[in-house]
């Protein structure tokens, strides 16, 4: 076998001068991005052009308040820059409200919390083993001790949101809040349903798209405009924009999403971030990114049906969308396992639990792949069947303890992902 040709990391000529010690961990970063199959669905990679966003002297401001309504004076060029990624966002998700503000996906979905809730409310959401996220009143997080949170599940048969139970815990329990979308459920979010019960009981319908605001964006996949009060987003993933988030809403909730935001749960925003935000927004709005999230559909269809042919479990039988979840248990490895060795053979998972998982969630049975981070390298459905076999033979390898099979795998993986160059990052 050849040698894989090789990425040459990014120039850092300052950084490397006043610290060439987390220079040299930022080059090892680049380098392993560049040679590994990256398969963990809430990761991506994105556009040069977000990256230099990124580091902008916009790094540099402080902005309190919102555009025209400021706490701080030099705000000429901010105001602009936040218009424009709200603007933006309005056009691409078709909602009358954006706020561009929120640092991260968890406090963005605080601030829904502070909108429409007391402390003590009840909230509803999807259980965190069934594929929920910690914020949707899971018992753990600050969500599930300031508010009493129900949570529904799935079907024992069919691995789908079981929406009777969904129906009957909303009419028992009344809820504030109910949240909809999750961080392991790899089929079609069905908005209408979860509206409809919203509406019987009067409650506040968060629609969490964090996983599969891209595929929105591009038009594959339904959504929630019609149907949600508030929409609660990432801006990475699927979106390929920076580690940010956002809160979308019609406009009578706009007073109170905003006040939730600032002052109510952070101060000045990071505007660096709003600037790459606004950069992603303007590519997702492109005709190419609408090939793109389909192409990510495409691929993670394409691997499960691979993966389904090489006699694995997928958590629901497949996927609709950028997300496969797989039960390892009738391979005899467990999750943890698996992923490290899957890892040591240059293929990035996380563990990951599955819907009524006996074991623990530090040591669960299944792993969780995706597809954002492939296709944003241009890899197609004719490679999906590759990836399938790698990781076929990783489990096997971790199964009888092989390091050199693993080997192995990492050295062809290399050499694939050398004709793949990743967005962001240079090739020799």
């Amino acid at each position: 076998m050849s040698q894989p040709r090789m990425s040459q990391p990014l120039s850092h000529p300052a950084l490397s001068a006043a610290d060439p010690e987390l220079a040299a961990l930022v080059g090892a970063e680049e380098q392993l991005q560049a040679d590994t199959l990256r398969l963990i669905p809430s990761e991506n990679y994105v556009s040069a052009a977000v990256l230099e966003a990124t580091g902008t002297v916009l790094q540099n401001k402080y902005s309190e308040g919102y555009a025209g309504r400021r706490y701080y004076e030099g705000q000429q060029n901010i105001d602009q820059v936040e218009t424009l990624a709200v603007e933006r966002a309005k056009a691409v998700f078709g909602v009358e409200h954006a706020n561009v503000q929120p640092y991260s996906g968890s406090p963005a979905n605080l601030a829904a919390y502070l909108a429409f809730a007391e402390p003590g409310d009840t909230v509803l959401g999807m259980a965190l083993p069934m594929g929920g996220h910690l914020t949707h009143g899971w018992g753990v997080s600050a969500t599930g001790t300031w508010f009493r949170g129900v949570q529904y599940g799935v079907r024992p048969d069919t691995a789908l949101i079981d929406f009777d139970e969904v129906r009957d815990l909303a009419r028992k329990e009344r809820p504030k809040i109910i949240f909809c979308g999750g961080t392991a459920v790899p089929r079609t979010i069905d908005f209408a349903a979860f509206g409809e019960i919203a509406r019987e009981v009067d409650a506040v319908l968060v629609a969490d798209i964090a996983h599969i605001a891209g595929l929105i964006a591009g038009g594959a996949h339904p959504s929630p405009v019609p149907h949600a009060d508030v929409i609660s987003t990432t801006t990475h993933k699927t979106l390929r924009g920076p580690r940010g988030a956002m809160l979308m809403s019609r406009a009578s909730h706009a007073k109170a999403v905003d006040k939730a935001v600032f002052p109510g749960l952070q101060g000045g925003p990071h505007n660096h971030t709003t600037a790459a935000i606004a950069v992603a927004l303007r590519e997702a709005a492109a005709p190419s990114f609408r090939d793109y999230a389909h192409a990510v559909v495409a691929n993670a269809k394409a691997l499960a049906e691979a993966l389904l042919a090489r006699g694995y479990d997928l958590v629901s039988g497949g996927t609709d969308n950028h997300l496969v979840l797989i039960d390892l248990t009738s391979k005899e490895v467990p999750g943890k396992v698996a992923a490290k060795a899957l890892d040591r053979a240059g293929i990035v998972v996380n563990y990951n639990t599955v819907p009524f998982d006996p074991r623990k969630p530090f040591d669960p049975s299944g792993i969780r792949i995706g597809t954002p981070s492939l296709t944003s390298r241009g890899l197609g459905t004719d490679r999906m069947p590759l990836v399938a076999e790698w990781i076929d033979r990783s489990v096997q390898a971790a199964a009888k303890g092989d390091e050199d099979a693993l080997t192995v795998i990492r050295g062809e993986v290399a050499e694939l992902m050398a004709a793949y160059p990743a967005p962001g990052l240079p090739t020799a």
